[in-house]
């Protein structure tokens, strides 16, 4: 899925950047401003993203979830993919490049290596978010009828373990397709990546960005 680098650089949100750096809601005084608009188009400039995704059939039992032929063990997972009958399985990345800019700054400028993390977080972050739509519209396209998303879930997050990283891996052949391994401790490298899960469905809701915190739909059939 070709997405450019001023596709993220335009989709990035700022008060993520903020808040990563720990300033809470607060926007930091103009001079740190200016930092993060300096490394951040310096990270635009060198990052190479890349993903690869499929879709699978989804179904779930209340402790477990199938998706296509595996089982992955975890109620937190069940309860976000209730309801879809369809996931989509997620790799991207930012690409080596993003490391080693990472890299130099913490050789040389500590402070811009600070900065240059929360901009790295809030790039891929925002990848991904243009990734899971554009996996939207043409899943709905192909199906006809309006599709909407559930928040992204990734392996370690929740009672999903970091084991589930092996099956992600096989099932979409992230080394071959784009670069991106896993290490013995089940970390990825480049850094700057994501695997997650993306539940579809035909449940209006539009909690994808956002997600449940920030949602006021206290009886929703998908809040975990």
């Amino acid at each position: 899925m070709d997405i450019g680098n001023s596709d993220i650089g335009n989709a990035v949100n700022q008060k993520e950047i903020y808040r990563y750096l720990g300033y809470g809601t607060q926007e930091p005084d103009a001079s740190v401003c200016k930092l993060v608009d300096e490394v951040l188009s310096g990270l635009l400039a060198v990052i190479k993203p890349k993903n690869i995704y499929r879709l699978y059939d989804c179904s779930t039992d209340g402790e477990n979830v199938f998706v296509g032929n595996r089982k992955f063990a975890s109620r937190n997972l069940s309860g976000n993919l209730a309801q879809c009958a369809v996931v989509a399985l997620l790799a991207a990345t930012l690409g080596i490049e993003a490391d080693k800019l990472l890299q130099r700054y913490e050789v040389v400028n500590m402070a811009k290596a600070s900065i240059a993390q929360a901009c790295a977080a809030a790039c891929i972050e925002a990848y991904c978010n243009l990734i899971q739509e554009a996996i939207r519209l043409a899943a709905q396209e192909e199906s006809g009828q309006p599709l909407f998303i559930r928040p992204r879930f990734s392996p370690g997050y929740g009672d999903l373990p970091l084991e589930a990283q092996k099956d992600i891996f096989c099932m979409l052949d992230c080394t071959k397709r784009i670069g991106l391994t896993l290490t013995q401790e089940l970390l990825m490298y480049p850094t700057k990546s994501v695997t997650a899960f993306i539940g579809l469905t035909n449940n209006p809701q539009n909690c994808h960005i956002e997600k449940c915190k920030n949602c006021g739909k206290t009886d929703c059939a998908f809040r975990i």
